[in-house]
């Protein structure tokens, strides 16, 4: 079992990387060509919206609600009565999201009131027209999401995993190819949004009808598995997605303070949660299907042995990645985007946000995993309650540090936040007998932590000042770069190696 898992979720990673990739050229040629002001302040405005939105609808409640009940179907009923299953979850989904995007697009000046109080008259405007452009991205985006939740629970994940990257090409293509025709330049970039929706879903769709699921929408609201992911999507609306929400409350209060703080906290999310992308959300895309077949199954020992393997494989990946974003902040964002009219102020201001995103990047992680584990089993409400207190917490966090940190502070507030998260979590976990802790956890952990403090020496060691990266041609960056990385990886799976972890040790019991 563990080499199937490991396979698919290398193969998610794979592709979440190509897209990642694309999406730093993508925020490369932004900071190039835009740069940090009010202009850009209000396309991430109106670009975080229909994204948060879909986080709730798609990604977040829908896919903890829908993936094991659609688990169920698969492995309890027959071809046709998950074809119907599907038309009849399409039809009622699709018209949902179709008035809230009606909505959206009328209402969008109510909407960005709401989401950021705080902007000027200019931002404001750009914001409300941009947001009628990118609001219908939620509708399309959402119904992505629910052809690629199928399509990972018949173990195709390449496909899902891979189409985000139609998103960074398409703002790519925008950004360079149509911007001399707006009078704002950076409005090219709503349309991109909204053209990236078309693509998205366009390039799902060939794959779910070679699985023959591919059923014209059906409204059917009294359909037995339609009611039941309705009644578990009400309440994980919130729950599943208080990481996105963290975010967004970022967003509110850091449209009080100066303008570029929206930008500098969406690089900086961009930057941070980029391992969070690559893997976190791999794993869980994983492991979410396979631990609800378990929980079908009734194979309560299997379901605990594949937690204790998903955190693991985790935190081999989190602290590493939570160091180097904290060790080489500043070269990284130099690297990436101090060119064009993103300036040294911007690179400065960017890095303290990183710095203090990264001290949570790890417990993003690993609620990815623990969550997984109650929606496999049709939990929601645990992490809604534990999602209403660490929601709480975090914005205590964001109003006693948003005055001495500014923008730092509101990501210094999402970690904290999600640090509690993690415990409360666990402890749930543990109460409720759902987790218990294999043996090999102390050896494990010494093991992690040696490696780990092996890199960082290294990282610390061969790290330039930031003088020196300032006075690099691009060049000379990207190549110290790619030796920091390749070393630091040899030297971190070295350290792994030397200390006495193998293969074996990351098996999960069948």
């Amino acid at each position: 079992m563990s080499k199937a898992l490991f396979k698919s979720t290398s193969v998610v990673a794979a592709m979440t990387l190509i897209s990642r990739i694309l999406g730093f050229v993508r925020d490369i040629a932004a900071a190039n060509i835009f740069g940090a002001t009010a202009a850009v302040d209000a396309f991430y405005i109106a670009f975080k919206i229909p994204n948060f939105m879909r986080s709730l609808f798609a990604e977040g409640s829908f896919s903890a609600a829908f993936i094991p009940t659609l688990a169920e179907y698969k492995q309890l009923r027959s071809t046709q009565e998950v074809q119907r299953f599907v038309a009849h979850i399409t039809g009622v989904l699709g018209l949902i999201l179709l008035l809230i995007s009606i909505v959206g697009v009328l209402g969008s000046p109510w909407v960005v009131t709401l989401f950021a109080p705080g902007l000027d008259p200019y931002r404001f405007q750009l914001a409300s027209e941009m947001l009628k452009i990118t609001f219908p991205y939620l509708l399309l985006i959402s119904l992505t999401a629910l052809v690629g939740a199928i399509l990972n629970c018949y173990g195709l994940f390449w496909v899902p995993a891979f189409t985000p990257a139609l998103l960074n090409l398409c703002l790519i293509m925008t950004a360079f190819g149509i911007t001399r025709y707006f009078r704002v330049p950076v409005e090219a970039q709503a349309l991109g949004v909204l053209l990236a929706g078309f693509m998205q879903l366009g390039f799902q769709l060939p794959f779910l009808k070679q699985l023959g699921l591919l059923q014209k929408p059906r409204f059917k609201w009294h359909d037995p598995g339609v009611q039941k992911i309705l009644t578990l999507m009400l309440p994980a609306l919130f729950g599943s997605s208080i990481g996105q929400i963290s975010l967004l409350l970022n967003t509110v209060f850091a449209s009080f303070l100066v303008t570029g703080s929206i930008t500098w906290l969406y690089y900086s999310d961009r930057l941070a949660y980029f391992p969070l992308g690559v893997f976190g959300v791999a794993l869980m895309t994983v492991i979410l299907p396979h631990l609800s077949r378990q929980y079908a199954a009734k194979t309560p020992q299997a379901f605990s042995s594949t937690v204790n393997w998903g955190l693991r494989c985790n935190l081999l990946i989190g602290i590493p990645a939570s160091l180097t974003m904290l060790i080489l902040s500043g070269p990284l964002i130099i690297s990436l985007f101090h060119y064009g009219k993103f300036t040294l102020h911007d690179v400065l201001m960017t890095q303290r946000s990183v710095i203090t995103y990264s001290i949570g990047l790890q417990a993003f992680m690993l609620i990815k995993v623990l969550s997984a584990a109650f929606y496999a089993q049709q939990d929601i409400r645990t992490p809604v309650r534990i999602g209403v207190i660490t929601l709480v917490i975090n914005m205590v966090f964001n109003v006693l540090l948003i005055i001495p940190l500014k923008h730092a502070g509101l990501a210094l507030a999402s970690s904290l936040s999600a640090w509690l998260n993690v415990v409360l979590l666990l402890q749930a976990l543990k109460t409720r007998g759902i987790f218990q802790w294999q043996s090999g956890w102390f050896l494990f952990t010494v093991r992690l932590w040696f490696a780990s403090m092996a890199l960082s020496l290294f990282l610390y060691w061969a790290a330039a000042s930031l003088p020196i990266w300032l006075q690099w041609h691009w060049q000379q960056r990207f190549l110290h770069l790619l030796w920091l990385g390749c070393t630091a990886i040899l030297l971190y799976v070295s350290g792994l190696w030397i200390s006495g972890l193998r293969f074996r040790d990351l098996k999960a019991t069948p």
